[in-house]
């Protein structure tokens, strides 16, 4: 009877013991897990004069950045702390330094309170110049602070009218700081000279332009880049294409940015062992004015020449970057011997452009190119043709050939069938 109260008290003072120090822990745990930092966005709006035009499905192009940004604001992730800034909406007079100021925070980045940034959107009205610049200061000064994701989004229908501060050197210099704020650019004027202002400045911190001419264009634009702070960042790897294979770089997964000239090709290698995939794709920019018609290719070869397999798209003017891909399943080597380990093939990647362009066009540097290479297991069962070197488009011929071949010995029998007959009777 003592030992059994000895040994219950003793499980007592155990399980005790365990809840305490389980108590302890995971507190203790949970305060060592680390916190995400929320990703910022800002909004930077046009408000100029020129906002008033209505050329957008029908409406003023600030009736139009209302309606977007109001649906915007509707679909911004809880985790995103998101702000607004506007430039040229105060100043109407003709006081160009007094104008090349005209640029304030609407609404405060942190966490967003939807009624609130509706009011204050819907107060705007188009009034003065286009401080571009400034506006782009103000703005990377108001996403300082902390480690987290870091995007502002321009939406403009004009150029900067506040040189010599050109906006393009404005982008370079944040660029420069380090911060990892990226600027995305939507142009709201289909101009040459508004885009390649938009464009370089997007260019400048690794963003991307975007011509937009509808409200529901704009609405998903914006959208989108305000959902893509919230994702994981991958920081492309710079590198510089060859023009063979025998002297390319030698590239793993990952995303690579690289500049190409108007009908130049650049050669990458990539090593794929027995029983992987190499998928691979490409987007070229066309980040100046360049002729109608043109397309781009990316063709997998192997070390000897002969083309595995190729993805290839064509564009007429209507589109900023044009983008191919293609996919290479390696079939499985045979276990011949077991200890022996397999050697990995190596893949040649030509990237090629038919992009040409008026005299008066500069041809450098070259248009920016951002590749994808990424390699994974190959299917199990794999019924790309690519895994036996030959492009889907050979089976079809073959079986073209085929069906040729046997519907002309059946005419042929059939005809002479006839006419034997024929000279029977």
């Amino acid at each position: 009877m003592i030992i059994r109260r000895r040994l219950t008290v003793g499980v007592g003072i155990l399980l005790a013991t365990l809840t305490a120090g389980l108590g302890t822990a995971l507190p203790a745990a949970a305060d060592e897990a680390p916190t995400k930092a929320s990703p910022k966005v800002e909004l930077v709006l046009d408000v100029s004069g020129s906002m008033r035009t209505r050329d957008i499905d029908g409406q003023s192009r600030m009736t139009a950045a209302k309606q977007a940004f109001n649906e915007v604001l509707d679909a911004v992730p809880e985790q995103v702390q998101l702000g607004i800034r506007t430039l040229g909406a105060d100043y109407p007079g003709d006081d160009r330094k007094v104008g090349c100021k005209d640029t304030k925070q609407l609404y405060p980045v942190g966490p967003l309170d939807r009624t609130e940034a509706k009011t204050a959107v819907a107060t705007l009205a188009p009034t003065g110049w286009t401080p571009i610049g400034p506006a782009l200061l103000g703005a990377a000064d108001d996403l300082e602070g902390g480690d987290s994701t870091r995007r502002i989004v321009l939406i403009s229908d004009g150029e900067d009218t506040c040189g010599p501060l050109d906006p393009c050197e404005v982008a370079r210099d944040i660029a420069a700081r380090g911060i990892h704020l990226v600027i995305d650019t939507l142009g709201l004027v289909p101009n040459a000279k508004i885009r390649q202002q938009l464009t370089c400045i997007a260019e400048a911190t690794g963003g991307t332009y975007t011509a937009v001419q509808h409200t529901d264009e704009l609405s998903d634009r914006v959208t989108q880049l305000v959902d893509r702070a919230a994702e994981p960042v991958v920081t492309p790897v710079a590198t510089e294409g060859a023009d063979s294979c025998s002297a390319a770089p030698q590239l793993k997964a990952g995303l690579y940015t690289d500049r190409e000239k108007l009908g130049e090709h650049r050669w990458y290698r990539v090593d794929v062992l027995p029983g992987q995939e190499l998928r691979a794709s490409v987007s070229v920019s066309a980040d100046r004015a360049v002729n109608n018609d043109y397309g781009v290719l990316l063709r997998a070869v192997t070390v000897h020449g002969r083309e595995i397999v190729r993805g290839s798209e064509s564009g007429t003017g209507r589109t900023d970057a044009i983008s191919s891909g293609l996919r290479y399943p390696k079939p499985e080597q045979d276990d011949t011997d077991s200890e022996d380990k397999p050697a990995a093939e190596t893949v040649c990647l030509q990237l090629s452009n038919s992009f040409s362009a008026p005299a008066s066009v500069k041809t450098s540097p070259g248009m920016p190119v951002e590749l994808t290479v990424d390699v994974v297991d190959a299917p199990d069962d794999s019924a790309d043709a690519a895994a036996f070197g030959l492009g889907r488009g050979w089976w079809l011929l073959g079986v073209l050939v085929l069906t040729g071949l046997i519907a002309g010995l059946l005419v042929g029998w059939i005809s002479r069938w006839r006419i034997a007959v024929w000279r029977t009777n």
